[in-house]
């Protein structure tokens, strides 16, 4: 499995990349999940968000 970390801040797209990385790759026949960590829902603070990407069905 391939874990990818977006790092960026609120606003900048970091949770959007994250989403669209993982529908190219559900296309490519891929298993993926994509999700953000983030504390207070406002413009610039720190956000992570992660794409898993598998051959296999993920259960992590």
């Amino acid at each position: 499995m391939q874990e990818i970390r977006f790092h960026g801040r609120g606003g900048q797209g970091a949770v959007v990349g994250s989403e669209i990385l993982a529908q190219a790759f559900f296309i490519e026949g891929k298993y993926v999940q994509a999700f953000p960590a983030f504390g207070v829902e406002r413009r610039g603070a720190p956000v992570m968000a992660f794409c898993r990407i598998d051959d296999h069905e993920i259960f992590q």
